[in-house]
Order: C-alpha cells, then structure tokens, then sequence
C-alpha cells in the first residue's frame, strides 16, 4: 500500500534537503538587499531592476520586499548623482507602492519625501516625471497627504502641470487632487498659475470621466479667490468648457463645473451673466435642477435665478426658468408623468445642443392641448 501512496511533494523537498518555494523568495530578498547594501554601483543597479520586475508582476512579491533592508537602501539610492541610480531605485519604489497601502506607508516613513522633492526640481525631465508619478502614488495613501502637503511638493506639481509632458501633467493633477481632499490639507495653497494648464485639460479629456472630476474640483478651489476667478473667465473657451462639463459630465464633475460658474455670477453678477448665457448655460442648468446631485440641483438653481433678466417686467410664477419645463410637461403627459417627461425633455436639449427659446416650449405644449390657455 505504501508503495502505491503519492508522495507528499514538501517532505520530498525536505527529505531531499532542498530548498521550499518560500526559502527560495526568502533568500532571494536577502540576496538583493545585500547587493543595494553592499554591491558596487552597477550591482545595485542591477538589483533595483530586479526588485522593480519582480513587483511588478506579482502582489505577493511587493509586500515580500517590502523589508526596511530593501527600501532603505533604495531609498538612500534616490539622491545619487549618477541618473541611471536615482531612475532605477525610483521604478522600483515605485513599483513596490503600486496597491500596496503599507509600502505606501513605509516609504514614506524611511525618508523619500525629500528626495523626491529634490527630484521634483532636477533638469532631467524624465526623472522629473517619475518623481511625480511617485508622489502620485504615494499620496493615494491618507497617512501620506499631509506629510506630502507640508513638505514644499504643491508648487512643483504646479510647474509640473504647467511645463511636464501629458502623462506627467495627468500625474500632476490626480496627485493636487489627491492631497486636496485630505481634510488637514483643507486651505491647501494652489497657485493660479494652474488655472490655465487645468482649464486645457478638462476641455480635452472626456468630460464624464475621473480626470474630469479631479481637474474640476482644483478649478473650484481655484475660483475662490478673486484672481482666480478673473484667470478662468478670462481663459479662452474656459466657460464653454464649464458649460460643456456641466452637459456631459458625471454627476460629481458637473456639481463643481456649476460650482465654478456660481462662483463667477455671485461674485460680479454684471460681467459674467453675459458670458455664461453667451456660452448657451441654460439647457445644461434645466438639466441639472431635473437629474443632478442634490447639491449640483441647489447650485444650477441658484444659477438661472442670478441669470434672470431683471431689466424685463416680471413674469408669472410658472414662467420661471426652474418650473416651465415641468408646467410644460404637465400639460403634455399631466401631472402623474411630467416628472419623467420633464427629464426627456431637457435631455432631449442637451443631446442636441438645441437653443430652443421658452416660447417654442410653451407652443409646443399648447400643440398638445389647445383647448386649455396657458396660465
């Protein structure tokens, strides 16, 4: 019987006196750190690549070579003179901090703050953009953002946002946005300089995507200030873009789109009332007080009632820009329905970009009951 038995793999192993798969990775590590300690230039080089392909292809390996004897050493690699060095400990921290919240963490903590710092202002545009994508990473991390935050990183994103490459001005502004939202970081000091830059992201990303939503929220905290908003109303296209994330957005980039506009009315009524409704504002506005986020509803609300002609005599309740829409579709389908048809409607204006005046609503509604007079 014992000879028709399957052997046990692991006792074969252990019989045979080799090595498990576990001691293997273990003496692997070992192997790697001593090379970053105690190798020669070209030694740790080579060990920070491997570190970095091993990560990379596996979860299990990032928290495997995540020992303080391998990231303080690669850590300690990131102020070297020699470009090649500070690239290849860079890739492989920041592999080891891809969806891994403790390495996050523990990088953070053995000191690469200040030298990606430093990295942040060197001439090599590449190692510029790697450092960014560092920091994008490890400021995903709560622990992380006011340690971030506080060490000098805004500015040069701002300039990263302003001069890097695309992918670099993307890092750039998830990274603002990630440290924005940390509740520490709540006055967080964002230069207007960022304005311009943000305002061409949105207009050619898709305005219903994450991007979007975060390039949005900056652009909120940038209105703000009275230099702020001057730099967004006075941007080419920046409050078509605003009108067109507000159409097309999701729900989170639309509620601050409109915020953003608001915040542009409130403030001088007089110059930017023109502008707004110049950029067709009205269908996108219906939309929102119909189908948006309750805060979204409340803003786009606002909004119509401050883009309202004073100068004309005042109209009755029902020919207000925030209920015609629903009177209308009250009379089309009655009053069990004019919800839902209300929303068709103002969807059916966005989709087709339509400049449809109140009055072409109204006789459309009386087409469908022209027996009862308009009130």
């Amino acid at each position: 019987m014992c000879q028709n038995s399957r052997p046990n793999p692991n006792l074969c192993s252990q019989d045979s006196g080799e090595p498990s798969p576990d001691e293997k990775k273990q003496a692997l590590v070992r192997e790697l750190a001593l090379k970053l300690s105690h190798g020669d230039a070209v030694a740790r080089v080579q060990a920070a690549r491997d570190i970095r392909r091993h990560a990379r292809a596996s979860p299990k390996a990032r928290s495997l070579f995540a020992s303080a004897a391998v990231v303080q050493p690669l850590v300690a690699m990131l102020p070297s003179p020699d470009p090649e060095t500070r690239e290849a400990s860079l890739l492989a921290l920041l592999n080891l901090a891809v969806r891994n919240e403790r390495n996050k963490d523990k990088i953070v903590k053995t000191g690469a703050v200040p030298h990606l710092v430093e990295l942040l202002r060197c001439e090599n545009g590449g190692l510029r953009e790697l450092a960014t994508a560092a920091i994008l990473t490890l400021s995903a991390s709560d622990a992380n953002k006011s340690i971030l935050a506080a060490s000098g990183v805004v500015p040069l994103l701002v300039q990263i946002l302003i001069s890097g490459s695309i992918q670099g001005k993307v890092d750039a502004v998830t990274a603002l946005y990630n440290l924005s939202i940390c509740k520490e970081n709540a006055f967080l000091s964002i230069s207007v300089e960022a304005i311009t830059p943000l305002l061409a992201l949105l207009k050619d990303s898709k305005k219903h995507s994450k991007f979007a939503e975060k390039a949005s929220v900056l652009l909120e905290i940038l209105a703000e200030s009275d230099e702020g908003r001057c730099l967004i109303a006075e941007s080419n296209g920046s409050i078509l873009t605003l009108v067109e994330t507000v159409e097309e957005g999701s729900p989170v980039s639309t509620e601050y789109a409109v915020g953003i506009l608001l915040s542009l009315c409130k403030c001088c009524r007089e110059k930017y009332r023109e502008l707004i409704l110049k950029e067709g504002a009205i269908p996108g506005l219906l939309l929102l007080t119909a189908d948006g986020t309750k805060k979204a509803r409340e803003r786009a609300h606002e909004l119509l009632h401050l883009l309202r002609d004073d100068s004309k005599p005042k109209r009755v309740a029902s020919e207000d820009l925030e209920t015609i829409v629903y009177d209308i579709a009250t009379r089309v389908d009655g009053p069990d329905r004019a919800e839902e048809t209300a929303k068709k409607l103002l969807h059916d204006m966005v989709r087709r970009n339509m400049e449809l005046s109140i009055n072409k609503l109204q006789h459309r509604a009386a087409l469908h009951t022209p027996n009862v007079p308009l009130t």
